[in-house]
């Protein structure tokens, strides 16, 4: 069992930065790639980021590649989403979520566990 618990979300100008964090707590974080998803209010669930066990490797989709970089330290079971140069249409609910793999992903299927997520507002 993992539970994750999302912080760092918040109001910010565009062209603003900030980095969210997810504290995960359960002996399985270590093993487990993790992700980023976002919801943005009348629109599904889309992927944003995500990174390997090790934290060698990561992948990010198109509309965030360049502005974020996702990060994960074992030592503290958390992983990290550094975002700049943020736009409006950033603007969304984003949520952290544990895989059952230990290599990336971008399905919403193989993630097993998922955080109550955070607010990002981006205003113009």
């Amino acid at each position: 069992q993992v539970q994750l618990v999302e912080s760092g979300g918040g109001l910010v100008q565009a062209g603003g930065s900030l980095r969210l964090s997810c504290a995960a707590s359960g002996r399985t974080f270590g093993g487990s790639a993790m992700g980023w998803f976002r919801q943005a209010p009348g629109k599904e669930r889309e992927f944003v980021a995500t990174i390997n066990w090790s934290g060698g490797s990561t992948h990010y989709a198109e509309s965030v590649k360049g502005r974020f970089t996702i990060s994960r330290d074992n030592a503290k079971n958390t992983v990290y989403l550094q975002m700049t140069s943020l736009k409006p249409e950033d603007t969304a609910v984003y949520y952290c979520a544990a895989s059952s793999y230990r290599t990336i992903t971008t399905i919403e299927g193989q993630y097993a566990y998922w955080g109550q997520g955070t607010q990002v507002t981006v205003s113009s």
